[in-house]
């Protein structure tokens, strides 16, 4: 039923929109989720959508952040519509601008859709994406196995262990964060270094030009004609 229900969603998917999917095994083997977060950029072209799916199971940390680093064409125009769905359909979250996060909690298992949504209808715009899904162990469940986890040395280093790696994981978060504005502020330097220098040209050829046309005026203005010689 399980592979039934995997196939189905992957026939059902529209062509060209990558799905973060899982590999199923047998009833006795755990679900393998795949990689549970990415990081890269994307090119959306002009006035298009791009999506992705992203498998999560139930009571997991859903995040997804973006940054609209570089656009082209008419404008300057950087914000760029985000949306987050659940395996129902059901929206999420929505984000209008040039950066934003939008995070929630997994209340099912499936596939969450994110999509993204160019309005610049005159240039592509580049967008860097990080998103994917956590998990912690749930306080209520763990009252009783917390208590002999004390008493266990082996079981509080690893638990030890575990928080740590959370801990990491979350920096990861705010590094690739703060990577992606530096990207973004990294291409307008750029852009804004080649418009200074092209306008700083352009005065420069006027200054030179308006120079060359006044002289030749004036030099036109003092030019006084030699009279002919008049015969006797």
């Amino acid at each position: 039923g399980r592979m039934l229900l995997l196939v189905l969603l992957a026939l059902l998917r529209p062509a060209g929109c990558p799905m973060a999917e899982p590999h199923g095994g047998s009833d006795q083997e755990p679900l393998f989720r795949g990689a549970d977060r990415y990081d890269f950029a994307i090119i959306v072209p002009a006035g298009s959508v791009e999506c992705f799916w992203q498998f999560a199971h139930q009571s997991g940390n859903f995040f997804f952040s973006y940054e609209a680093s570089r656009v082209t064409g008419m404008g300057n125009n950087r914000n760029i519509l985000a949306t987050a769905s659940d395996p129902s359909g059901s929206q999420l979250g929505v984000s209008q601008h040039m950066r934003g996060q939008i995070t929630f909690l997994t209340k099912e298992t499936g596939f969450y859709q994110l999509c993204l949504d160019n309005p610049n209808h005159f240039g592509f715009m580049q967008v860097y994406l990080n998103f994917g899904v956590y998990y912690e162990s749930l306080d209520g469940e763990n009252k009783q196995q917390e208590k002999k986890e004390l008493n266990n040395t082996l079981e509080a280093i690893e638990v030890s262990i575990e928080k740590l790696q959370l801990h990491v994981f979350h920096m990861w978060r705010f590094y690739n964060f703060a990577r992606m504005r530096k990207g973004a502020d990294a291409f307008l330097l750029e852009s804004n270094y080649n418009y200074v220098n092209w306008w700083s040209m352009a005065q420069s050829c006027v200054i030179v030009l308006s120079g060359v046309l006044q002289l030749y005026f004036l030099k036109r203005l003092f030019h006084v004609q030699t009279p002919s010689r008049q015969t006797c």
